[in-house]
């Protein structure tokens, strides 16, 4: 597991969803804004990112009840219309504390819990919503390969 370091990110301009779920939603989330980025000629710029809106514990239990906030979006460099399912908007940036996880998705409790007793151990709080971006194709790369990025934006 990598060090927690603190970055500076920009706000950008992103084509998202948002809807209640479960995280096995993602996937096809994503998949369904990625083609709708690429097909607007909004020119992707960036990975796709996960947004959570919910603290882990409820998190887990919004999932099991099929009820979770999960957002998805994609980094692009134009404003385009948007549709009933997908919106173009400006992702707000800040400080946030970052880990990277390496393996697979469902794997990433001990990477969560150290970015967290990391931002209590430097008396930091959380001040908005977690964010995973996937760094690499699950698709393309084997499951231990697997690179997700974890944000938590602080103070």
């Amino acid at each position: 597991m990598s060090e927690v370091s603190v970055t500076e990110i920009p706000s950008h301009l992103v084509v998202g969803m948002r809807k209640r779920g479960t995280y096995a939603e993602i996937g096809e989330m994503i998949a369904t804004v990625w083609r709708f980025a690429a097909g607007s000629g909004a020119q992707i710029q960036g990975r796709p990112t996960f947004i959570c809106h919910e603290t882990p514990r409820e998190a887990m239990k919004a999932n099991e009840q099929a009820n979770a906030d999960v957002e998805v979006v994609v980094p692009v460099a134009k404003k385009v219309p948007g549709t009933d399912r997908v919106r173009c908007y400006e992702l707000p940036g800040g400080q946030m504390a970052k880990i990277l996880h390496q393996g697979p998705y469902e794997n990433s409790a001990p990477a969560y819990k150290a970015l967290f007793t990391w931002i209590a151990e430097q008396h930091k709080r959380v001040v908005g919503p977690t964010r995973e971006v996937y760094v690499n194709d699950p698709k393309k790369v084997p499951p231990e390969d697997i690179l997700t990025e974890i944000y938590a934006p602080v103070r």
